[in-house]
């Protein structure tokens, strides 16, 4: 069985995870009633999503990044009883209107909770970067598979091709995650600085309680640790 993992408190970067320094604490009592939208439309404030529960939140850049759907692609992955049997909610934000949710769910095949923020409303508050920082000690992104050349060009094909033509939230925009709940408790939080930086999924699971790892390099299965 893994070693219990206790839930930690503070911001963490590319940089902090290789040195342990530069963390940031976040507040979500600063945010708790801003609105998010639904695939209908229909709002609810974000501190439904937390509130009961802990829940692992994932901010995107926009739906039109290849990053992005590749790292939402790897989380329609997880098993449902897994998060289940942890007691886990897992919800993705993104910034477009509320038109392309279903489209870009379709296109992961993801089948949790998704949302968007079209104001930026908590982007915004919780100071998340609006600008790409590259280092050159930045791990590369297990959930990440195509180029950059490559998949800007995917992404500038989708745009052309989508039925709305728009480019489904602010391009400069960069996401996050954060582990919250229940209350308004944070145990842990992490902005990307650009659009490589994606927590990985494993650390997540593992940091909100999850005591199961997946393999994401072939066919998902589950490994017990």
């Amino acid at each position: 069985m893994a070693e219990e993992v206790l839930p930690i408190t503070r911001q963490v970067t590319t940089e902090s995870r290789a040195s342990g320094t530069t963390f940031v604490d976040i507040h979500l009592l600063d945010v708790e009633d801003c609105l998010i939208y639904d695939r209908r439309g229909v709002s609810i404030p974000f501190k439904s999503l937390y509130q009961e529960r802990k829940s692992i939140i994932i901010f995107v850049r926009n739906f039109l990044c290849y990053s992005c759907k590749e790292y939402v692609e790897d989380l329609s992955k997880i098993p449902r009883e897994a998060l289940e049997d942890a007691g886990i909610r897992l919800a993705v934000i993104g910034q477009s209107a509320h038109c392309h949710i279903e489209s870009f769910c379709s296109l992961t095949g993801y089948p949790y909770e998704m949302y968007v923020d079209p104001e930026r409303c908590i982007y915004q508050k919780l100071g998340m970067k609006r600008e790409e920082t590259f280092t050159d000690s930045a791990p590369p992104s297990p959930h990440v598979k195509s180029g950059m050349f490559v998949g800007q060009m995917k992404s500038i094909w989708r745009a052309m091709t989508s039925p709305a033509f728009d480019f489904q939230g602010d391009l400069h925009q960069q996401g996050g995650a954060i582990i919250a709940g229940p209350g308004s408790q944070v145990h842990f939080s992490h902005f990307d600085m650009n659009r490589l930086d994606h927590m990985p999924i494993n650390w997540l699971l593992q940091l909100a309680g999850v005591q199961q790892t997946l393999d994401f390099s072939d066919k998902p299965k589950i490994i017990h640790v």
